[in-house]
């Protein structure tokens, strides 16, 4: 078990980095946040947006759930996501909307190879629900292909969904149809340390950030 005394010194050193220097960011973010973009990540421990993009406070308002995912704008979606993304989109008016998925998802896992529900709750099934259509399409056309392959399309093609669903939302659509708002996929290869993105134009995940070489990784 984590010692806690690991996140009490560790907030001791974020107190002196950004509270006992002129230069920090909270200098000018006491009176509030003005964030220019929406990251909206998993809850997967290994995947952090702010550590992953080397962000500052108040650089990233970050909406983090069970496999990166954006329910559609209905009268049950969510309010907790739902909630976030109306927050960042028509208050803070932030001007990139970025989902992140990433390779290992524990969400993608359950949903592509449910196990019966071993307690009284099953809140993680019924989450993963928003990306059921996906499951089936990657089970239909991919069922030639073994688990892991099939796995992987799912967690690129649940990124693709949540992105479809955010233009449910009205006020979103209309800020983007206006050209004030972008949206983006990102997708992290957590085995090989590579970014990638997807690329409307060429309708595929392209790499934004190249994985390392064998030499750059034993002398990183």
């Amino acid at each position: 078990m984590q010692d806690i005394e690991k996140f009490i010194s560790g907030f001791g050193r974020f107190q002196q980095q950004y509270f006992n220097n002129s230069e920090s960011p909270y200098g000018t973010l006491r009176t509030g946040q003005r964030p220019g973009t929406l990251l909206i990540g998993c809850c997967d421990s290994r995947v952090d947006p702010v550590l992953l993009t080397g962000s500052d406070p108040g650089d990233i308002f970050v909406v983090r759930n069970i496999a990166n995912l954006v329910p559609p704008c209905t009268p049950t979606a969510s309010a907790g996501v739902s909630s976030a993304i109306e927050f960042a989109v028509c208050e803070l008016e932030v001007e990139r909307v970025i989902v992140l998925g990433h390779a290992g998802c524990g969400g993608i896992r359950a949903l592509m190879a449910p196990r019966p529900a071993q307690r009284e709750t099953d809140f993680v099934g019924q989450w993963m629900r928003i990306a059921e259509p996906v499951a089936q399409r990657v089970r239909r056309d991919l069922a030639h292909r073994g688990s892991a392959e099939q796995h992987h399309a799912c967690e690129l093609a649940s990124i693709l969904l949540s992105l479809d669903n955010l233009l449910t939302y009205p006020w979103l659509k209309r800020r983007v149809d206006e050209g004030k708002l972008k949206l983006h996929g990102w997708y992290f290869d957590l085995q090989s340390g590579a970014l990638m993105a997807y690329s409307p134009r060429r309708q595929q995940f392209l790499p934004l950030v190249c994985p390392l070489t064998a030499r750059e990784a034993m002398t990183a």
